[in-house]
């Protein structure tokens, strides 16, 4: 069990299939990966399990653990304990000493409950990362709208403007905390403020989009007052809606659609080739409003995370 010595090993770590191996030789190259953060379990050249990080350029720990892979053709019956004979050695050398490891995300297809293949894989995946002291924190629908999908006609409700600054958006990032279905935005309830947790969202995923923040949306009724908000992006794969949200006092009343309808109309306007999204499965009226707008679950993702 070791870390792979570089891109000239990447033929020997592909050799499980998952949907992000055509992404590592640019991840390793843009520095989102690195050799350190991406181990395998060998037999001789094969290839029992593997597991890799990811992060961004720059940084000295990883931010999330999205490949984690065991033979499944194996006839072996200890292939899971061979995973979490991994996953414990690369921890312990990847991830400092006393330290929450980064969350787990693996993309599964969308019936994957119901081919037995696919949950067998999903499980197996699941009960060893398990048994390293993990737990499910939430499966995830993600969503894609293409060129040529209609949208929603503008019912002309609401008037749309820039952010005015950070602290605007972090202002209403605090709000819409209140009552909130994300289970993310839950978790980190139960250890910090709703301020704090703004802010570590901001951090963590806003800040680090590469198009430009005149994109993001205020939604307002007639007389200014803020009634939720989109920011339409890109991050390092794909244009997306990265943050849609009606404030509190304002939910129920079908903004919903008409904010994510103008985030849309955005990146439209960028003559992007896709739009992706994603919201909880457990989100019902976030899930049907980015149906009502157009937008196709094409497959799911499963969360996981340590204590």
């Amino acid at each position: 069990m070791r870390p792979i010595t570089g891109c000239e090993e990447l033929g020997l770590f592909s050799q499980l299939p998952y949907t992000l191996n055509e992404e590592l030789a640019d991840d390793l190259a843009t520095g989102r990966r690195r050799p350190e953060w991406m181990w395998v379990a060998l037999h001789g050249e094969r290839l029992l399990a593997r597991a890799a990080w990811w992060g961004r350029p720059g940084d000295d720990t990883p931010f999330l653990l999205d490949i984690f892979d065991i033979d499944d053709s194996s006839p072996d019956r200890d292939r899971v304990d061979i995973g979490v004979r991994l996953l414990q050695t690369a921890l312990a050398e990847v991830i400092p000493a006393n330290t929450r490891p980064p969350e787990y995300n693996r993309v599964v297809p969308s019936d994957w409950r119901e081919d037995d293949m696919a949950r067998h894989v999903v499980e197996d995946r699941m009960l060893a990362l398990e048994r390293t002291g993990s737990r499910l924190l939430v499966e995830r629908l993600r969503l894609e709208w293409r060129p040529g999908t209609p949208l929603p006609t503008p019912r002309q409700r609401l008037a749309f403007r820039p952010v005015r600054g950070t602290e605007e958006i972090l202002a209403l990032m605090t709000l819409v905390l209140n009552g909130t279905l994300d289970a993310h935005s839950r978790d980190d309830l139960t250890r910090m403020s709703a301020r704090e947790a703004a802010i570590r969202h901001y951090e963590d995923e806003l800040a680090h989009f590469r198009s430009p923040r005149d994109w993001w949306r205020i939604a307002t009724l007639p007389d200014g007052e803020p009634v939720g908000f989109v920011t339409p992006a890109r991050n390092d794969y794909n244009p997306v809606i990265g943050y849609l949200a009606v404030l509190p006092e304002h939910r129920g009343n079908g903004y919903i659609d008409e904010i994510l309808a103008e985030g849309t109309r955005i990146l439209i306007a960028q003559d992007v080739p896709r739009i992706r999204a994603a919201t909880d499965l457990g989100n019902t009226p976030m899930a049907n409003a980015f149906q009502r707008v157009g937008y196709v679950i094409f497959e799911r993702q499963i969360t996981m995370t340590w204590s």
